[in-house]
């Protein structure tokens, strides 16, 4: 059985250099707040207990997803001060990590292979470290002759520095495993620097109390990415994505063109699909198993189903249904849903609808508040007036139904299965089933017009 551990999050903070209103951590990446990618990491890895360290009336809490814990820091400063607020959650021997909320890129396997070297170490402390990037200004690890960390030396300013601990390439990225009784003993023991307690300010304490002191080497080092500004955002956001495109290419996704693809953490693509270049697929969007998305197609929480095509259109809250073809130039708005095999075609816009299977709105429609039946055809500018000025009202057409082009379906109306419609007609009343509605004047010709006409201008 795995080692239970609790996991702290220090996600206390707004983030001044984020020049919003927003709290730095609830900033999304990939449409996921960044403490969200944390909270997920830590679960993932087997954490039984998350608990997020927030300021009071900062916001951060609202924002944090179901079962987890809030401790809010009320008092002192510092990362180690943070750590204090969540005590009443460190009252036995068991692991504790200690994760940043800005790290976003922390991964689960990084979690769950430092708590396994923390607890086959027998330590008090491990931390995570890596060699991978430059270590200019990060804190350098300084090791014993065991291997165990004799200290952390902060080398942002590098006067007094001795030149062979710059020279060294493993550094602190941030992330702790502790002894949780061992850690509140040795931070209640950590010197105050300008009014701050400093939670690598427990190393030298543990390690004077005869405690061991590990390290754990990690060659990812997207993990040690805080997020300060809004340029770092955008720099987990690319490494983010490119994540997210790599996992799903792995589990059988064609992206033809990655570097205009935009995938957010919560989409659901099924195998053989294939997505075009210049696609959005974001919130909760589902795609099935074999479809074809794009090119220049967006999908905002909505479905497509299997063997679905859409090509550069627009969906919101949308259902596309298995085999359906959606576009080009189609927007769906929420409330749509499109059965099995129909179509929307060309500069169609529907919205609270229902499109019966196998029907077809092939093109310059309009189709509001309407239920279309099954293998019912829509002619090109078929409009569903659906608004009286005061209510919305609902347009039924029935199954295998013809209407005609320019026919305009004046709601509420109810056109019958297998009935047509007379091309430019204004239906305003219910058509029975298999008949003919016809509502336009009767055409006239006016012999010699033209002729007159040309007369006259002379």
């Amino acid at each position: 059985m795995a080692e239970a551990f609790t996991v702290l999050i220090l996600a206390a903070g707004r983030g001044t250099r984020m020049h919003s209103s927003l709290p730095k951590v609830l900033h999304p990446v990939c449409g996921k707040p960044m403490v969200e990618w944390v909270i997920d990491a830590a679960r993932e890895a087997g954490a039984d207990k998350v608990v997020c360290i927030t300021r009071p009336d900062d916001g951060v809490a609202d924002g944090l997803p179901e079962g987890v814990t809030v401790a809010e820091q009320v008092e002192g400063e510092g990362t180690g001060a943070a750590v204090l607020a969540a005590r009443e959650h460190l009252t036995d021997d068991r692991p504790v990590v200690v994760l940043s909320g800005d790290h976003p890129l922390v991964s689960a396997e990084q979690v769950a292979e430092l708590v396994e070297a923390h607890v086959g170490e027998g330590a008090a402390a491990t931390l995570l470290t890596t060699e991978s990037i430059d270590p200019a200004g990060y804190g350098r690890v300084v090791r014993g002759e065991d291997g165990s960390v004799e200290r952390i030396v902060e080398t942002k300013y590098t006067e007094g520095v001795p030149p062979e601990e710059l020279a060294i390439r493993e550094i602190n990225i941030g992330t702790y495993a502790f002894d949780a009784v061992q850690l509140v003993g040795a931070l209640d023991r950590v010197e105050l620097e300008n009014d701050e307690r400093y939670l690598t300010g427990t190393v030298p304490v543990l390690r004077e109390a005869g405690g061991k002191i590990a390290a754990h080497v990690t060659d990812d080092p997207a993990g040690a990415l805080g997020i300060n500004d809004r340029s770092q955002l955008m720099e987990a956001e690319g490494l983010a994505q490119h994540r997210l495109l790599v996992a799903h290419a792995r589990a059988g996704v064609t992206f033809q063109s990655p570097q205009t693809t935009r995938v957010e953490a919560a989409v659901e693509i099924g195998p053989d699909t294939l997505v075009a270049p210049g696609c959005n697929l974001t919130g909760t969007t589902r795609v099935g198993a074999g479809a074809r998305i794009g090119p220049n197609t967006t999908i905002i929480d909505s479905s497509v189903g299997d063997s679905a095509t859409v090509i550069q259109s627009y969906l919101v809250e949308a259902e596309v249904h298995e085999s359906a073809t959606i576009g080009p130039f189609a927007y769906l708005r929420p409330g749509a849903i499109v059965r099995e095999g129909a179509k929307i075609g060309t500069f169609v816009e529907v919205k609270n609808s229902d499109i019966g299977k196998g029907a077809k709105v092939p093109h310059l429609s309009y189709v509001g508040d309407a239920e279309v039946g099954e293998g019912a055809n829509l002619g090109a500018s078929t409009i569903t007036a659906n608004y009286d000025g005061r209510r919305k009202h609902r347009t039924k057409v029935g199954k295998r139904a013809k209407i005609a082009v320019h026919t305009t379906l004046v709601a509420p109306v109810d056109v019958g299965d297998g009935a047509y419609t007379g091309a430019g007609s204004a239906i305003t009343e219910d058509i029975p089933d298999g008949a003919l509605g016809i509502a336009r004047p009767r055409q006239e010709n006016v012999e010699g017009y033209a002729k007159r006409v040309e007369e006259e201008s002379e």
